[in-house]
């Protein structure tokens, strides 16, 4: 709220009239300042300024009021050439009659002179100053569209769905196989997918030029939009008419009610009131209209977190044997010109288990690996168990549980071993197949034989001869040997290799940010900001009030408030005064009265 001062000065003034008794001047906003020096008798002011602002363009004057108002003016004026001359000095006696200043009209005669020299002889702005202002307001009317957000905001939609339902990551054969089929008319295949980057739709060009758009639209919305309002809603003014106050979409008029009772009342349910003279302003909820601008902010943050990490991130693949051990900074390659390796790069990673869980049916439920982490000096950092969404997490990089394979098949063969037989995928996807071959005699490479083990799972094995027929399942670790051509087998383990992806994303604490700053500003969001006028105009009140959401339940809980607003009615001779409230229940409390 601005301060009033009340500036005083006797003598002849550039402003008419004799004296300048009482001209109130506003130190906020929304009022124009006028500075002066006057000097006593007939001495003018050295320097007279005027600030004009856009809001209030009336001079207040008590001592000599005119419905005439002073032309707004844009920059602060020199008004030296509009003072008239100062009259040479003499005595008291002789100028009595001389001390009267200039009229009004004159002034603001002289006040229009003065303001068209000074704008002739200001510079005026380039040419080029008035172009780049141009199109900043083009392109900032064009990015806070309301349409070109929604068209941005539904083609990321789309893209993410694409990379959703296409593996992302995976090698050009991956992708050459698997779409090898036209699909689309033959519009799409896998040549398609490496050309359109959906192989990695979130790091492509146009994907991360659609986020910059999308965050300049968000930006040019806030500035040309939101802060706008903010600062609307922040300034405030008293309605000093009747009719400002009724064109309010909420008002009424209290019949002999007090501006002073209204002003406790509101005080009372978290409003901030102010007053001036018979004139009440009050509101609540300006957080409400923070809130978009908020909004606004988490999604920016959410969005720069992606795309630090899109353009800051590492990732990796390996499938490790159970018992190997690989360092992270050899699997893990940058994905953009922000990468950094980090000190973590030198940790060694150790596979110490790898098992498999199965459902009665014998499909897989869950797989699980044992990891141990080891610095340059051999010692463990850290261990855990991780699973399908249960990743580990150390040194700014996360290993998830992805997938998994079998690696070898350890034998016994008559007796002598163990032999590790590497296994080879002989069917990928949710029905994964793995297979071996064990070579019997020395055929040459022309006549191979020798027996087939097929696994599934790193619990059974089938076994086949050397001709392809079935020979009989052993279960791994069982010790029970198997006869096939001749050979005596027991299969004593099967080795499987945990899949592994790495990932380091330097923007998920941002990320993580954001998405904390929008659930919060989404509810501070729904927050209505309310405002309140109120005028006494003799015995009557008038009051008016607006809100920016939810106006049929604020307009009843309006109403209800200013049901306990009091109304004094003065009774007949000789009877107290009574209190009643302006409500239809009529008086309250009737046997007590106020003096």
């Amino acid at each position: 709220m601005g301060s009033y001062h009340v500036l005083t000065a006797k003598g002849s003034t550039a402003l008419g009239g004799d004296k300048l008794t009482s001209c109130f001047s506003s130190s906020s906003g929304h009022g124009f300042l006028l500075s002066h020096q006057l000097f006593h008798r007939n001495v003018y002011s050295h320097k007279y300024r005027i600030q004009a602002n856009a809001h209030n363009r009336k001079q207040v004057s008590t001592a000599h009021p005119t419905s005439d108002t002073l032309k707004t003016l844009q920059r602060t004026l020199s008004l030296d050439s509009a003072l008239p001359p100062a009259p040479p000095l003499s005595s008291p006696q002789s100028d009595e009659g001389k001390r009267a200043g200039p009229s009004s009209a004159q002034v603001q005669d002289e006040v229009r002179t003065a303001s068209g020299k000074s704008h002739l002889a200001s510079n005026k702005p380039s040419a080029v100053f008035v172009l780049f202002r141009q199109v900043k307001r083009a392109v900032e009317r064009t990015l806070s569209s309301f349409n070109l957000a929604l068209a941005e905001l539904a083609i990321i939609a789309a893209l993410c769905a694409l990379g959703t339902l296409i593996e992302q990551g995976q090698s050009k054969e991956f992708y050459l196989e698997k779409y090898a089929e036209d699909y689309a008319f033959g519009m799409f295949n896998g040549e398609w997918v490496l050309r359109l980057c959906l192989d990695h739709v979130y790091t492509a060009p146009y994907f991360l030029g659609l986020i910059a758009c999308l965050a300049a639209s968000l930006m040019a919305c806030t500035s040309s939009r939101q802060l706008p309002l903010v600062k609307i809603a922040r300034r405030w003014k008293f309605y000093n008419s009747g009719a400002s106050v009724s064109k309010l979409p909420f008002h009424e008029t209290l019949p002999r009610a007090q501006l002073a009772d209204l002003g406790a009342l509101l005080a009372a349910d978290n409003y901030q009131v102010f007053v001036k003279g018979p004139a009440l302003y009050a509101f609540k909820g300006l957080a409400g209209r923070f809130a978009p601008i908020g909004v606004h902010a988490a999604l920016l943050l959410i969005m720069g977190g992606a795309t630090y990490s899109a353009i800051g991130g590492y990732r990796g693949n390996v499938m490790v044997p159970q018992g190997l051990n690989f360092m992270i900074g050899e699997v893990m390659y940058p994905v953009g010109f922000l990468a950094r390796p980090p000190d973590t790069f030198d940790t060694e990673v150790h596979v110490n288990r790898f098992s498999i869980e199965t459902y009665p049916n014998g499909e897989v439920s869950q797989f699980r690996t044992d990891l141990s982490l080891f610095d340059l000096r051999g010692r463990e950092v850290s261990r855990k168990e991780i699973s399908v969404n249960k990743p580990l997490r150390y040194g700014g990089f996360t290993m998830y549980q992805t997938d998994w394979a079998i690696s070898a098949f350890q034998v016994r063969v008559d007796g002598e071993g163990p032999y590790n037989l590497v296994a080879a995928p002989l069917q990928t996807g949710d029905n994964k197949l793995f297979g071996t071959f064990l070579p019997l005699g020395d055929t040459g490479l022309g006549e191979v034989k020798g027996i087939s083990m097929l696994a599934r799972d790193l619990q059974s094995v089938i076994v086949y001869d050397s001709s392809g027929a079935f020979v009989g399942v052993r279960r791994s670790g069982s010790g029970r040997p198997i006869t096939v051509d001749g050979v005596s087998i027991i299969i004593d383990d099967v080795i499987g290799s945990t899949g592994l992806e790495l990932k380091m994303d330097p923007g998920v604490p941002i990320v993580y940010a954001g998405f904390g700053a929008l659930m919060l500003t989404t509810v501070i969001s729904y927050l209505c900001h309310v405002q309140v006028w109120a005028l006494q105009e003799g015995n009557s009140l008038l009051v008016g009030a607006k809100s920016n959401r939810n106006r049929s339940d604020f307009q009843e809980e309006f109403e209800k408030l200013l049901d306990f607003v009091p109304e004094i009615v003065k009774p007949e001779n000789g009877t107290p005064p009574v209190v009643l409230t302006n409500s239809i229940g009529g008086l309250q409390n009737p046997d007590k009265s106020v003096g």
